[in-house]
């Protein structure tokens, strides 16, 4: 990392909405660039919905031009056809950044939450009201950007 920075681009996985938060890394502070949802449209076959996410993950990747992308790693879902739909939609991040040439690293939630709030257990509500500290937003993003924000940060955290 130089003192242009370094971008880093996370996601929160989710075939319904799939969030992402770009955050610029330099030295031991980060600046907030961009954060939203990539959402299909309601009524695409999951293929089809699979096929958006990966277009739109592509998509902010051409914008932004991150150096890394940081991806929560699979957790164990109580059930099995959650854990596959996420699969396929980590699979299509993955794509994305390998096409790209994008390193990818991945976290677990507990150690995202960690990270981020001091607690690995901590609510949904507690990660946005930290990430709206942490980047000094006049608002805390929508839960699944937060998410995708504190993933980022916990990879700044790391670098």
């Amino acid at each position: 990392m130089d003192n242009k920075g370094y971008i880093i681009l996370g996601i929160d996985p989710g075939s319904i909405k799939t969030g992402y938060g770009l955050i610029n890394a330099v030295g031991r502070s980060f600046f907030h660039i961009d954060n939203g949802l990539i959402m299909p449209p309601k009524g695409l076959d999951f293929k089809d919905r699979i096929g958006f996410i990966f277009r739109g993950v592509c998509d902010v990747m051409d914008e932004f031009k991150p150096n890394a992308v940081a991806l929560e790693d699979v957790f164990i879902a109580k059930n099995a056809q959650s854990a596959l739909k996420l699969g396929h939609v980590r699979g299509a991040v993955m794509s994305a950044a390998a096409i790209h040439g994008l390193p990818l690293f991945e976290y677990t939630p507990t150690r995202v939450k960690q990270s981020v709030t001091g607690n690995g257990r901590a609510e949904k509500f507690q990660i946005q009201e930290m990430i709206k500290i942490l980047l000094r937003l006049k608002e805390a993003p929508y839960e699944d950007a937060a998410d995708a924000l504190a993933i980022a940060i916990t990879h700044a955290f790391t670098v």
